[in-house]
């Protein structure tokens, strides 16, 4: 993937949202996930589907909605705050 983009299953297993690469392309392909970019909405299909920072994924975790906006697509699964850095938590109130 380019500099600019990052499989979406990717980015969210670096991002330590999910603990495995592949339960992260289970929640993409179940349509479980919502992706807004430039104010358009749409539900990735397929965990190959690219993301960007400025992004906001919106997904059930843990028994309740999370919102999140990309800040980073970073390089690889690092520590905690590391994949801390690579996302802020939007607040849906």
């Amino acid at each position: 993937m380019s500099e600019d983009g990052c499989r979406i299953d990717v980015w969210l297993w670096r991002a330590r949202l999910f603990k495995t690469r592949s339960l992260a392309a289970e929640v993409v392909e179940s349509g479980r996930l919502r992706l807004l970019r430039d104010g358009r909405e749409s539900r990735p299909d397929k965990p190959a589907r690219p993301v960007k920072p400025g992004d906001v994924l919106t997904f059930a975790f843990s028994g309740r909605l999370t919102v999140v906006r990309i800040e980073a697509l970073g390089d690889r699964r690092g520590p905690a705050p590391e994949a801390r850095s690579l996302y802020a938590i939007l607040d849906e109130d």
